[in-house]
């Protein structure tokens, strides 16, 4: 039975922290910023947030966010000058500063001060365990996952538990929710995916056993569930025992499971389709030539395309073929890539971003495992391998990967030796890697074969994973809420714990005013805070953390305008090289268009002479035919006149008798 916690005219803590909190507007509902507005100034408003961080989170432990966001800074600066103020401590602060800001809120305040900010179930939860504030008072706690330093993460349950169910509010730190219902037998190596709030998992690995059960968690209710299968009239079930396949969402209402290792392999790559409103397996008919039956891969949604990568064949021979089908004509269709590919591996991780390149990150060989970073341009379809900046994560494999907006987080994994214990993410646009969080153990997050979804509570992304991996099986689930989205806008004041989507967008304006009141410089508010703490009074001044806060972002604005000049003064240097650079140009293409003139000029009168040496050689070749005729002329002539002459010397030898009679003179002396 719940034990719930009553209101009074004295309400003790951490129940008067609580109902100063939904007093003020961090209650979580829509309109939870407009009366922050509407009450406090901008000072206020910084150190309430800040103290209401403390209180129920603990010391700031996110990143500085980026410089161009001035309200996010001084919201981080805020919470970060607090230190390791006790929790206890910033809930009295807060309280005393509401009572200095608005002295009658306790009696206008009945709307939150007659009933509990939220019934506390103590004795119900097992995980529930009371914990000291400090000042001799005890609260229930949710439990978490151990982090970096060792300390279990202070989280009250109201934070955690909403009504029977798990709502996630710490940041960057793995929860533990409360589930109902029958779990799915332990396992890893399986497919998950998230449908309307729901995360289905099927298939896996469980003590070198494969299954073929679908499970399903109701991410609203925490609540676990078999979905019953129907017989189909297929000749071959569609539904046996897989593992190292993977689980992809697809129109809404169906799951594609791609591939897998099974006991009795087939030639080829099955894709089998469930259908959410038939409960039905089949399997999906495709065109062209599919892949080799393999499990270990990866399987990536591009758009309306399946880019499957690498893995291990039925032969457990490694792969790095790449894959693409094409869902909308169901076409197979294997992918002939430029540049230097990934090595053949399996158990490694991939993600699309911005629906143009594909990473992949790690995974394993039969001897090592890796941790390289490869981008395929998916329009080029070419290979690179960048350089990976900032904390880049040991070499790993089994590692489950999740994008949340243009952040890319990766979890768990094992090296050969052990689990790996940190959670990581990669910033896509900038290969910027960044550690989250570091759990302590032997814990599931540490595993190999654990799946990693994106679901959404209150509004908010959430990272959710289930099983794993590492000496034991696992079916626990653990979900996570990154503390920086990339379309996260709002105003500190509004949304001081994002509750949802609609509250960036109603946010912009009143974050554009604050913006511009901080800017002008408004001095800060000078007061004295007193705690009462068995009695004695303790004096804590806040002028410095607001003069700090202006000071920083003064020094940040001028910083951002020298920059800005400094850019404005390259463009302009930049125009004038580039209107140079375009004279230059036009004054070549004239010079080239002269040239190309002279040439054409050039070649016309080389045409001519070429045209002209030919009627030479053949003139040439008809002179020396005559010059044979001539000769041989001459030649016949001067036997001629040869002939003539002897002709001649006869018939003077001969005397006139001698030529009348026609016989040569010593002719007829021969016949004599």
């Amino acid at each position: 039975m719940a034990t719930m916690a009553r209101a009074s005219s004295g309400l003790a803590y951490p129940d008067r922290f609580y109902a100063a909190a939904a007093y003020v507007g961090f209650d979580g509902s829509a309109d939870s910023g407009k009366a922050v507005t509407s009450k406090f100034s901008n000072d206020a408003a910084l150190l309430l947030y800040a103290l209401y961080q403390q209180a129920t989170i603990g010391p700031c432990k996110i990143p500085k966010p980026r410089a161009w966001s001035p309200v996010e800074q001084s919201k981080w600066s805020s919470w970060n000058g607090l230190g390791n103020m006790a929790s206890a401590e910033a809930m009295r602060l807060f309280v005393k500063i509401l009572e200095e800001e608005d002295p009658g809120w306790y009696s206008r305040a009945s709307n939150f001060v007659k009933e509990p900010v939220e019934d506390v179930e103590i004795n119900h939860n097992p995980n529930v365990e009371p914990v000291g504030n400090g000042n001799g008072n005890t609260f229930p706690e949710t439990k978490t996952v151990p982090a970096e330093n060792g300390n279990m993460s202070e989280t009250q349950d109201k934070d955690v538990v909403s009504e029977g169910s798990s709502a996630v509010s710490v940041y960057d730190q793995w929860v533990a929710p409360l589930v109902s219902g029958p779990r799915p037998k332990p396992r890893y190596e399986h497919g998950a995916a998230v449908i309307d709030d729901k995360m289905y998992i099927f298939g896996g690995n469980h003590n070198g056993r494969y299954l073929s059960d679908l499970q399903a968690l109701d991410l609203k209710s925490w609540t676990w569930s078999r979905v019953e299968v129907k017989e189909t009239s297929e000749a071959s079930s569609p539904t046996g025992p897989c593992a190292g396949h993977s689980l992809i969402p697809w129109e809404g209402n169906k799951l594609l499971s791609v591939g897998g290792h099974t006991k009795n392999p087939s030639e080829t790559l099955q894709v089998k389709v469930f259908d959410l409103q038939s409960h039905t397996w089949s399997t999906l008919k495709t065109y062209g030539k599919p892949p080799v039956s393999r499990g270990g891969h990866s399987v990536t949604l591009a758009g309306t395309t399946l880019v499957i990568f690498g893995g291990q064949d039925a032969n457990r021979s490694l792969l790095n073929d790449l894959h693409i089908l094409d869902l909308e004509t169901m076409t197979w269709d294997e992918m002939d890539t430029l540049g230097v590919s990934p090595s053949p591996r399996s158990d490694h991780a991939a993600a699309v971003h911005a629906e143009r390149y594909l990473l992949i990150f790690g995974g394993g060989s039969h001897a090592t495992c890796f941790n390289d970073l490869h981008v395929l341009d998916l329009q080029t379809m070419e290979w690179s391998r960048p350089t990976q900046q900032g904390e880049i994560p040991s070499p790993r494999a089994g590692h489950a990967g999740a994008t949340v907006g243009e952040n890319w987080f990766i979890v768990g994994g094992g090296n050969n030796k052990s689990g790996v214990s940190e959670t990581v993410v990669l910033n896509m646009s900038a290969l910027v890697w960044s550690v989250v969080t570091t759990v302590q153990g032997r814990v599931p997050l540490a595993s190999e074969g654990s799946s990693l979804t994106l679901s959404s509570c209150n509004g908010e992304d959430v990272l959710v994973s289930f099983g794993g991996y590492n000496g034991r099986y696992s079916n626990e689930v653990n979900v996570l809420k990154p503390s920086h989205k990339s379309t996260l806008q709002s105003k500190m004041v509004e949304t001081p714990v994002p509750d949802s989507v609609s509250a960036v967008h109603n946010a912009t304006n009143a974050t554009r005013d604050m913006e511009s009141e901080l800017e002008t410089g408004q001095e800060g508010k000078i007061r004295e805070i007193v705690m009462d703490n068995d009695s004695q009074p303790m004096v804590k001044k806040v002028e410095e953390t607001s003069e700090h806060l202006l000071s920083a972002l003064k020094a940040e604005k001028e910083e951002l305008e020298s920059s800005l000049n400094k850019e404005k003064l390259q463009t302009l240097q930049l125009k004038q090289e580039l209107a140079d650079a375009e004279t230059r140009n036009t004054d070549l293409y004239k010079e080239l268009q002269s040239v190309r003139g002279q040439l054409a000029a050039e070649q016309s009168r080389c045409f001519k002479l070429e045209v002209d040496v030919a009627e030479l050689r053949q003139k040439l070749q008809t002179m020396e035919t005559l010059q044979k005729e001539l000769e041989l002329l001459q030649r016949q002539k001067a036997a001629s006149e040869q002939a003539v002459l002897s002709a001649k010397q006869r018939q003077s030898s001969g005397g006139v008798w001698g030529w009348l009679a026609g016989t040569p003179a010593d002719q007829k002396s021969d016949d004599d």
